[in-house]
């Protein structure tokens, strides 16, 4: 291949690119919880959605920041780069600590899922195909919300409901090292108990949808090591579909901020939601 051909398929996909983002809808603001009231919008979501779309597959993406800091703001990234990739995608803030403690920021992003369950066929979407996403904090709160029931079961759901879960970065055992035991208590407490009922890991069972865990050589040790558990537990229990992805060379931030284009985290992603959200042959 010439170089003039290799700088016209580089314009191409450049161009390619830039009409697929100038396709993306944005509605931010929505009230995911219209029965209650917020400060600084922390029970609204942002929906971002590929033009024209018809009964588009569905993400519902949680923020990271330890359940302390973080908004729905700062991730219009996510909701872009999915959107261009064609799905309906939902960004959504929810309650921080220390103004509220566990179990209310899973109470939120429950909230914020059944949203979209309901609504989704109102903005493209096709409610029958549900992902939840999460990076960090909000990997956790993405596998709390599916693995223990009480929280979809308040808004009559189950994990049966939703087709896959990818937590990126996640942490599964509130109990262990690196999470409740040597963080602020304002977020979960002081009692072991309710750290272990706090954690994903807890509430594993075979009902459990599809599992992507991602996560990078760049990840603490002790953050690693709860994947690596994680990833045993689901499959102990029976879950049937449960597979992980390490990026290289990336930090526990950057795995997730540079989620942009064609890059290891997101091509993860999108195999993961594009083989799940194929229609099923009957």
């Amino acid at each position: 291949m010439t170089r003039l051909m290799v700088s016209a398929a580089f314009l191409l996909l450049a161009l390619a690119a830039g009409d697929a983002a100038a396709q993306v809808r944005v509605v931010t603001d929505v009230d995911y919880r219209p029965e209650v009231e917020y400060a600084d919008k922390k029970d609204r979501l942002d929906l971002y959605m590929p033009a024209r779309s018809t009964k588009a597959p569905v993400v519902v993406s949680i923020h990271g920041g330890a359940l302390r800091q973080g908004d729905k703001s700062e991730q219009s990234f996510v909701g872009r780069h999915l959107a261009s990739a064609g799905y309906v995608t939902a960004v959504i803030n929810y309650r921080l600590s220390p103004g509220v403690r566990h179990p209310a920021h899973a109470d939120d992003a429950a909230a914020a899922v059944a949203w979209m369950k309901r609504h989704a066929g109102e903005h493209g979407g096709d409610p029958s195909r549900i992902f939840v996403i999460g990076h960090s904090a909000g990997a956790y709160l993405a596998a709390l919300i599916v693995l223990d029931s009480r929280f979809l079961t308040k808004h009559q759901l189950s994990p049966r409901d939703l087709t896959g879960v990818v937590p990126v970065s996640g942490f599964f055992y509130v109990d262990r090292t690196g999470v409740a035991p040597d963080r602020p208590k304002d977020v979960w407490g002081t009692e072991f108990r309710t750290w272990q009922e706090a954690s994903p890991g807890r509430h594993v069972s075979r009902q459990a949808p599809p599992f992507l865990l991602v996560y990078t050589d760049g990840d603490d040790a002790w953050r690693q090591q709860q994947q690596r558990d994680f990833e045993a537990d689901l499959r102990a229990a029976g879950v049937s579909d449960v597979s992980t992805t390490t990026v290289p060379g990336r930090t526990h931030l950057t795995v997730w901020s540079e989620m942009e284009g064609d890059e290891a985290t997101s091509r993860a992603i999108l195999a993961f939601v594009g083989r799940l959200a194929q229609p099923r042959s009957h």
